[in-house]
C-alpha cells in the first residue's frame, strides 16, 4: 500500500481522502471510514487508478450512490472508489440514451418521460445511480434495466476498457457478470421507444407516489432488504412472521414496509445485521424458506 500511496501522489487520480467516514456516502447513513477514498472525475483519472491497483495487487471497493449497501461499523480497508461528477450526464440521440454511470436513475427516468420516451417509467423511485443499476439489472413493476440495457462501457480490473452489449452483461434477477468479475461501469446506453409523453409522465408519477406510500422513504434506508423468493413477497413473509416494527439499536424493520429496515437516527450496521439475521432465522423456521439478501455488506467486521 506504501508504494502505491507514493506512485497515487505522481498521476492525475482526482480526489484522494484518506480515513473518510462513509456513512454520509450511503442511503442508510451507516458507515465507517475508508482508508483510501478515491474520487476520479474523468475515465483517464479512472483508468490509470485502476491500473496502478492492479499493478500492485491491490483489492478495490466501489461506491456508486450508497444504495442497496451497508457498510460495517469498522469500515472499508483498502481503497474505495466512487465516481465523480465527471460521470453525472445524460444526452439523447433520437431514441438512445446516453448516461454517465455517476447519473441518477431517479432524474434518468424523469428526463425520459419529458422527452417523450418510455422504457424507464419502473425507475422513477429507484435511488440508485446508472452504474449500480447496470450492475444490480436494478427493476421494478415487472420490467427491469436489461429489458432497455444495449450496452455499457466498463473499465475491468485489470484497468482496461470494454464495451459489453446485452449478451455479455448475463442479466438476470437483480445480478450481471459484474457480480463475478470485478468492474466498474464507466457509462451505459439504453434503447427506449417514442410515446406520448403526459402519458409516460403520469406513469412515472403513478409509480413514485406508490412507493411514497407504501415505502419509509422519509427515513433512512437501503430499499428491499432480501430479495422475493420464487412466486412470493419477502415483505409478506416477514409481515406474516410479525416481525413488523421490531427493533434493535436505532434499526427498525419498517412498520409500512416489512422487507425495509429504517434507520431511526443512530443506527449501527450490526443493529442492521442483528435484525436481519433475526428475519432470516424466524421466516426459515416459519415457512421453510431462506431468505437472499438484496443489498451488499461490505467492509471488516
Amino acid at each position: 500500500m506504501e508504494q502505491f500511496l507514493a506512485e497515487l501522489g505522481l498521476i492525475d487520480a482526482g480526489s484522494v481522502s484518506f480515513n473518510k467516514p462513509l456513512a454520509e456516502f450511503t442511503t442508510w447513513k451507516i458507515g465507517g471510514p475508508a482508508d483510501v477514498l478515491i474520487i476520479p472525475e474523468t475515465e483517464e483519472q479512472l483508468v490509470a487508478v485502476v491500473r496502478l491497483l492492479h499493478k500492485h495487487g491491490l483489492q478495490w471497493t466501489n461506491l456508486g450512490r450508497g444504495s442497496n449497501l451497508l457498510i460495517s461499523d469498522k469500515g472499508i480497508r483498502g481503497v474505495v472508489l466512487q465516481l465523480g461528477e465527471g460521470f453525472d450526464y445524460a444526452r439523447f440521440d433520437g431514441t438512445f440514451v446516453h448516461a454517465g454511470a455517476a447519473y441518477s436513475l431517479i432524474k434518468l427516468s424523469v428526463l425520459t418521460a419529458r422527452e417523450g420516451l418510455t422504457g424507464l417509467e419502473f425507475a422513477g423511485g429507484i435511488p440508485a445511480s446508472v452504474g449500480g443499476a447496470v450492475y444490480m439489472n436494478a427493476g421494478a413493476h415487472g420490467s427491469d434495466v436489461s429489458r432497455i440495457f444495449k450496452s455499457a462501457d466498463i473499465v475491468l480490473e485489470t484497468g482496461e476498457l470494454v464495451r459489453f452489449d446485452a449478451e455479455q452483461m448475463e442479466f438476470s434477477y437483480r445480478h450481471s457478470c459484474l457480480h463475478e468479475r470485478q468492474g466498474i461501469v464507466v457509462r451505459a446506453v439504453f434503447e427506449l421507444g417514442q410515446g406520448d409523453r403526459k402519458e409516460i409522465t403520469a406513469t412515472t408519477s403513478a409509480y413514485k407516489q406508490r412507493r411514497l406510500l407504501t415505502q419509509p422513504l422519509t427515513l433512512a434506508c437501503a430499499g428491499s432488504v432480501f430479495r422475493n423468493p420464487p412466486n412470493d413477497f419477502a415483505a409478506r413473509l416477514i409481515e406474516a412472521s410479525g416481525l413488523k416494527g421490531l427493533r434493535q439499536g436505532g434499526a427498525e424493520i419498517s412498520t409500512l414496509h416489512a422487507n425495509f429496515i429504517v434507520n431511526t437516527g443512530q443506527a449501527t450496521a450490526e443493529d442492521v445485521l442483528t435484525l436481519m439475521a433475526t428475519i432470516k432465522s424466524t421466516v426459515q423456521q416459519n415457512f421453510g424458506i431462506e431468505l437472499v439478501a438484496e443489498v451488499y455488506v461490505v467492509g471488516e467486521r
